[in-house]
């Protein structure tokens, strides 16, 4: 260390709790930073936990003497991103400084940490929560000020990663006022983010610790700091406790998710040889959960005998704060039999208003323990059921059982769990329970769906929950799920002795003898502690874990390597090549440069880059070439990037060299140098912790290049090309026609085609105004072909350019076809539009709808402009705010009133109003009570004679499982009934009953025409 870092720390930024541990440099001492926080309204204190909780009070609700901190408002609001602020332009430094708690003249005061946590159990509405499972949800806008999830227009919001950032911030200040001659800023940090993370909540989690101060760091995956922690503290034995394990499970279960990763273990002059071999995909499925399942049941009995309460999606947050706080209680040991949980009102009823309700122990335990951890078959696998828990706007898993998740995980994994374990056939006879029969899988019997929770009807328990053993091999003859031999288990619930005992009981039941279970005395600080164990290893004053490459990587080269014979067919058939990146076990941080080799990298340009991984024991060097048509290798989905020139007067291409190296949160980072100035790099990074997304190397026939697309080319610049091919103005209108005849139906040209042929008409684009039926044709073909504007790689880029188009208008403004194509472009593009770009769309139809009806003299006839389409343009800008959705659904109402209005207006106020949008944030729905009222417009009218009105309908009265997002239960009942006797298809019935995703036919009916075959869209 040098001698500024003074301290190694760690810091667990959890989704309930944030920790920080450290060690002074040359001691092998870790301990625990106590932070100060407020406990009760002016009172401080130093606790271990800071709970990741913020409380927006309301004007003159708490004194500024109430929220005294020992350090000055100064230094919290100093802790923005110093790295990078000269990088930002104003408006996003203007977002900074309206970040952090008590920053400005007019900012309301904020609460972090414990007293918070109390206050957001009395009041609703106004409780910061879960901002770590904000920040891996990709389906809202996390730079967005969206919290409290669900919020009073007058409560203060923020971001998920200014949430994130202010915990860091307060954790930072309070290390500070402690050690004011050691900024935390300055020693060596080490952040830890779950093992599941994707680049984009690890990039957000980066931001945040930025905009708090905290400019350079080290991420570590939060299993292994776990294991780190237990490391450490058994680090003068660690040969005899880990002599007979093998294989090492680590199961972490948080606030906000469950992380999966799998260690080997091996021996070397009786020193034990750690290596993480694997780590499960995101499951956002936690503490968060059971407290939500927990406030479900409690719901339930708030009524005090009368009709069941349904409570707001405020008073339901209020809710889940008091139950933790009872599972805590129940769980925990010399638990009371029950606990009464107390819902306070709000404002003037804050007493008056209360409600309390009972729960019991064993109530806890069936829902938690035989929800969330019951003891299933082996070969049992996560499902759907009805009851999955959905709220608050997060997409939790649908299926509660931990247990099931982890046999899943386990059955993706079993090669390597074999090779881990020294398996053979051999040990398939017997020996090793597993297979296809088991004890029971019981769940949380009568708590029933509105727990969440699914539950396993039917199967005989044992007085502990696990009876007997699986044998050896299932019904199939398959052989048996290969079993860690070793258990870890991390996270704040099991300190409740009864989940710990559960899972290690179904894991022992599923391998026919007790696992090693390894003892976390405090997983509470597990992770800060690991952290920093972590950073002490590296300076080799602590065991390691061989992170280590657990395959090979290798560039595919798009040139062939020459032919190759195939005994099944006369022709010869090209080999594919590729390059080795990264040879199997390179160790993170350590960068391998290609040195003997020169590639071309083209600038500028859309370019796609395509790895491919084996797993395979064959050594392989850096640089070495690879025949991929033979052998275990597979395709990884690729990147696809613009590689910008570093000036105006850059070259094209330009010659480099490849650099790479694997980073310790499981991305390969690929660099190219410029051969001629090695100061020239460019960075480019593959996502590697996407096995679900791998496809054969084969190929997916899908992405093919079309046989006739160069034909298609030919015909589309005989059109638009530089050169005048006399084309007759027939030839133009059969140009679609006859691409058609080339590639096939228009509706069935997949997305790569459709990208493809809109390269082809993006570099003639600057043809298309030869004439009137040029432009008509081109606006049609480049709409189709970018549609739906996003989903495949460089759609960002691809609308950007296409964007630069939109200030030139068009050219022959008295057509009235080219105008509808206009719209139409811009409609199908939408999705791949940023809020200014969609403001500025809306604003222009705007000017001439007004112009229209205030007869204002434009160049040209207003009345051709397409009101129609504009309408559809307008209800598919999903990223405009709230207020002019709502301004424009009632525009479009007030149009609907006129006998001559076209009833396709109805489906616009659909798209409108609809619950679930089908690319923007979920957070910039229209509220439920507006859309209420546009609901009651639609349900009276005759559905018969309004063709659009039923699926308008179901869009609004759509189910999400989100009570901020819902509309009441009573006008989505009314909505079934109509639909039921208007003989709807069953898919809308059941969107509206319950929350299911869109079928293919129907995304395309909320698109308003088909989407691209192969093209699966994610929503929310």
């Amino acid at each position: 260390m040098s001698e500024m870092k003074r301290y190694s720390v760690g810091i667990d930024l959890g989704t309930s709790n944030t920790v920080l541990a450290y060690a002074e440099a040359g001691s092998d001492e870790i301990r625990v930073f106590e932070i100060e926080q407020l406990v009760s309204p002016g009172e401080v204190a130093a606790r271990a936990l800071l709970p990741s909780v913020r409380y927006h009070p309301a004007r003159g609700e708490l004194s500024a003497g109430d929220l005294q901190l020992p350090w000055s408002d100064g230094e919290l609001a100093s802790s923005r991103d110093v790295g990078q602020r000269a990088a930002r332009t104003a408006s996003q430094r203007a977002n900074d400084t309206a970040m952090l708690a008590n920053d400005g003249a007019d900012a309301q005061p904020v609460v972090i940490g414990r007293l918070a946590r109390l206050l957001g159990a009395q009041v609703p509405g106004r409780l910061v929560t879960s901002a770590k499972s904000w920040l891996s949800h990709a389906s809202v806008d996390r730079v967005a000020p969206i919290l409290p999830w669900g919020a009073a227009d007058d409560v203060h919001k923020v971001s998920p990663v200014e949430a994130s950032a202010s915990y860091l911030a307060h954790v930072r200040a309070a290390w500070n006022q402690r050690f004011p001659d050691a900024p935390l800023e300055r020693q060596d940090v080490v952040l830890t983010v779950p093992a599941s993370f994707d680049e984009g909540a690890r990039a957000l989690t980066v931001q945040a610790a930025r905009m708090a101060g905290l400019p350079a760091l080290r991420l570590l995956e939060e299993p292994q700091a776990a294991f780190y922690d237990w490391l450490f503290h058994h680090r003068e034995r660690l040969g005899a406790e880990l002599a007979q394990t093998r294989l090492v499970l680590i199961c972490d279960v948080g606030g906000g998710t469950t992380d999966l990763t799998l260690i080997e273990v091996g021996m070397a002059d009786g020193e034990p040889q750690l290596t993480r071999i694997v780590v499960g995909n995101h499951l956002m499925l936690g503490g968060d959960n059971m407290d939500l399942a927990l406030a479900h049941l409690v719901e339930t009995r708030l009524s005090g005998g009368g009709e069941r309460t349904r409570l707001s999606a405020a008073s339901l947050s209020q809710l889940v704060e008091r139950c933790r706080g009872a599972k805590e209680l129940l769980l925990g040991p010399q638990a009371p039999d029950s606990a009464s949980i107390t819902l306070l009102g709000a404002g003037s009823k804050l007493v008056g208003g209360a409600r309390t309700a009972q729960i019991t122990r064993d109530e806890v335990e069936r829902v938690i323990v035989d929800g969330f951890f019951p003891a299933v078959r082996s070969h049992e696998r996560p499902g759907r059921p009805r009851g999955a828990i959905v709220e608050f706007g997060l997409p939790y898993a649908t299926d509660a059982a931990v247990t099931r998740h982890i046999a899943a995980f386990l059955s993706r994994f079993e090669a390597q769990s074999r090779k881990a374990l020294r398996w053979d056939q051999s040990d398939f006879g017997g020996g090793i329970g597993d297979g296809g029969v088991s004890a029971r899988g019981d769940a949380a019997a009568g708590v029933g769906s509105d727990a969440g929770v699914g539950t396993d009807a039917g199967h005989a328990a044992s007085p502990n929950g696990v009876s007997g053993v699986e044998p050896a091999s299932n019904a199939s003859g398959q052989p048996p799920l290969p079993v860690p031999d070793t258990l870890l288990l991390n996270g704040g619930v099991f300190r409740a002795h009864a989940l710990t005992q559960r899972l290690a009981s179904t894991l022992g039941m599923w391998r026919g003898e007790p696992l090693n279970v390894l003892h976390n005395d405090n997983p509470d600080v597990a992770v800060a502690r690991g952290a920093v164990a972590y950073s002490l290893a590296r300076a080799g004053g602590a065991p390691k874990i061989g992170g280590g490459s657990p395959r090979s990587y290798f560039l595919v080269l798009d040139e062939p390597a020459g032919g190759k014979r195939d005994s099944q067919h006369e022709e010869s058939q090209p080999a594919q090549r590729g390059i080795c990146l990264l040879p199997r076990g390179t160790e993170e941080g350590h960068e391998i440069l290609i040195a003997e080799r020169t590639f071309a990298l083209r600038l500028g340009h859309p370019v796609r880059f395509h790895l491919v991984s084996s797993s395979a024991d064959t050594v392989y060097a850096p640089g070495e070439l690879a025949d991929l048509s033979s052998g275990d290798f597979v395709r990884l989905p690729p990147i696809a990037t613009i590689v910008q020139p570093r000036g105006a007067g850059s070259a094209r291409e330009t010659a480099v060299r490849i650099a790479t190296s694997l980073t310790e949160v499981g991305t390969l980072e690929v660099h190219c140098i410029d051969r001629d100035n090695p100061a020239e790099r460019w960075l480019l990074e593959f996502q590697l912790r996407r096995e679900d997304a791998q496809v054969n190397l084969a190929g997916d026939p899908a992405q093919a290049r079309h046989p006739r697309l160069d034909e298609a080319i030919e015909q589309i610049d005989r059109c638009f090309g530089s050169r005048s091919q006399n084309v007759d103005k027939k030839e133009v209108k059969r140009l679609r026609s006859q691409l058609e005849q080339l590639l096939g139906p228009r509706e069935s040209w997949n997305s790569a085609l459709l990208r493809q042929l809109f390269g082809a008409l993006w570099e003639r684009a600057r043809r298309r105004r030869r004439s009137a039926d040029h432009e008509r044709l081109w606006l049609n073909l480049a709409g189709y072909c970018v549609r739906p504007g996003f989903g495949y790689p460089l759609d960002e880029w691809r609308v950007e350019q296409l964007w630069s188009l939109f200030d030139d208008g068009i050219q022959y403004v008295q057509e009235s076809q080219v105008w509808s194509e206009w719209w139409t472009l811009w409609r199908r593009a939408a999705g791949g539009l940023d809020e200014g770009a969609q403001l500025r769309v809306l604003d222009a139809m705007h000017y001439l709808q007004t112009a229209a009806q205030s007869r204002h003299k434009l160049p040209f006839d207003v009345s051709k402009t397409g009101t129609a389409d504009m309408v559809r343009l307008s209800a598919s800008l999903e990223r405009i705010p709230v207020a002019r959705k709502i301004e424009l659904g009632e525009s479009v109402l007030a149009r609907l009133q006129k006998p001559s209005e076209n009833h396709q207006g109805w489906w616009a106020v659909g798209r409108i109003g609809a619950r679930r949008p089908f690319y923007g944030s979920a957070h910039s729905v229209v509220p439920a009570d507006v859309a209420s009222q546009w609901l009651d417009a639609i349900l009276a009218l005759d559905w018969k004679k309004v063709d659009p009105a039923a699926f308008a309908a179901a869009q609004i009265a759509r189910m999400t499982g989100d009570r901020s997002r819902d509309l009441p239960a009573e006008m989505r009942h009314a909505v079934l009934r109509r639909l039921e006797a208007a003989s709807a298809p069953r898919a809308w019935i059941t969107m509206v009953a319950e929350n299911v995703e869109l079928d293919n036919a129907d995304e395309g009916r909320v698109f308003g025409e088909s989407l691209p075959a192969g093209l699966k869209l994610i929503s929310d």
